[in-house]
């Protein structure tokens, strides 16, 4: 991923998914995303009753989808970010082996 520079250490970072604040971050963000799947749900259930304009459901329900998946990325980030630092240091090894080799 070009352009992202993640500036904490991977230890902080492993401290940080371990925390209160997060476990209290993740709680919140899964209670939206159920929310979201219980509106999705009476949508559902409405459109069986009262035919509604096609066009707005999807949109709605668009919406709902776009939002669980923001919710999704957000619960992933920690994550990413380990995996950038993880990167990162395969990436630093890779060019010192490669000065290494032209050395010899």
């Amino acid at each position: 991923m070009e352009g992202i520079q993640v500036r904490v250490s991977k230890e902080a970072l492993e401290e940080f998914k371990e925390s209160i604040l997060w476990a209290d971050i993740v709680e919140e963000l899964q209670s939206w995303k159920e929310g979201f799947n219980r509106e999705m749900q009476s949508i559902v259930d409405d459109a069986e009753g009262k035919n509604p304009s096609t066009a707005a459901v999807l949109l709605h329900m668009g919406d709902l989808n776009g939002r669980q998946k923001a919710v999704d990325y957000f619960l992933s980030l920690p994550d990413v970010f380990l995996d950038l630092l993880s990167t990162e240091k395969e990436d630093k090894k890779a060019e010192v082996d490669t000065a290494e080799n032209k050395i010899v």
